[in-house]
């Protein structure tokens, strides 16, 4: 599963201002008065997650960021390079300077059904990403756990779905539209069925039974005036995914889309999870 770098720095102001600013604290809290962090960042996109991260870790970071697609690794080279302060290439890293912050980033493309292994090197301190649970499956999630466990790695994410979308006027629609956008999302993105909506409390259940500490917070999408074009392409894509389904009437699609590109407000539901071993 992968996506346009465009769609990501589309939603990236979208997704900092979501995330919990409580939990992203709780993060920086674990690993105050350490002078530096080792992390590695799945499914990094175009380095959006470390962007929105880096503030709240230690002064002196080392970042592993880990994507399948190779275009969406060069274009995170890219825009970690435009973003710092300073940049400089040292072969396949980059050395970055942001405010008092200093970042050593190395980029690794990775099949994470067979790779799991190979991108938790030795000295990691933490895992994260963003976006990314709701679109692997349960089996998945259960070996993810596993591996986490045995080298006693605490994970930080963002921004999983948790199912809850509210729009603004209300159609007749929204009720079919959103079960059938559902279902597709349950469908195989590459690791098996998806756990779509489930994935934050699979998680959760799995890291509980593990001996891990857990602590959830919701970090909602809030799209009015300000993320308009944001907007629109949200609801064009949800179309899209709902017309592949063939569960709702064409006819109906075309009307839900039609009053959805006139100006919509919605409400999109997420959820951030830390989780430290005890």
């Amino acid at each position: 599963m992968s996506f346009s770098p465009e769609w990501l720095a589309l939603r990236e102001p979208a997704d900092h201002a979501a995330r919990s600013r409580e939990l992203l604290a709780s993060v920086g809290r674990h690993f105050a008065g350490r002078s530096e962090i080792s992390v590695v960042d799945f499914g990094c996109g175009a380095g959006s997650n470390l962007r929105g991260t880096y503030a709240a870790l230690p002064d002196r970071q080392r970042w592993l960021l880990v994507d399948y697609d190779r275009n969406l690794l060069v274009a995170a080279r890219e825009r970690l390079a435009a973003w710092a302060d300073s940049s400089r290439a040292d072969g396949e890293a980059l050395h970055l300077s942001k405010g008092p912050k200093s970042l050593t980033v190395s980029f690794v493309q990775a099949d994470l059904t067979r790779d799991l292994g190979r991108v938790l090197p030795a000295g990691t301190d933490l895992v994260t990403a963003a976006a990314l649970f709701d679109l692997v499956s349960e089996g998945w999630i259960v070996g993810f756990v596993a591996a986490l466990k045995q080298r006693g790695l605490p994970l930080y994410t963002v921004l999983t779905y948790d199912g809850t979308e509210r729009w603004e006027p209300p159609h007749p629609a929204d009720a079919a539209m959103l079960a059938a956008f559902h279902a597709h999302q349950a469908t195989d993105k590459g690791f098996g069925p998806a756990a779509g909506p489930r994935a934050t409390a699979i998680m959760a259940g799995a890291f509980a039974a593990a001996g891990y500490s857990i602590d959830r917070a919701d970090s909602p999408w809030r799209l009015g005036p300000d993320f308009a074009v944001l907007a629109r392409e949200l609801v064009t894509g949800f179309a899209g995914a709902v017309r592949e389904t063939g569960a709702v009437p064409e006819s109906d699609i075309d009307t839900w889309l039609a009053a959805r590109r006139s100006g919509v407000a919605c409400h999109v539901g997420h959820e951030d999870l830390l989780v430290i071993p005890a």
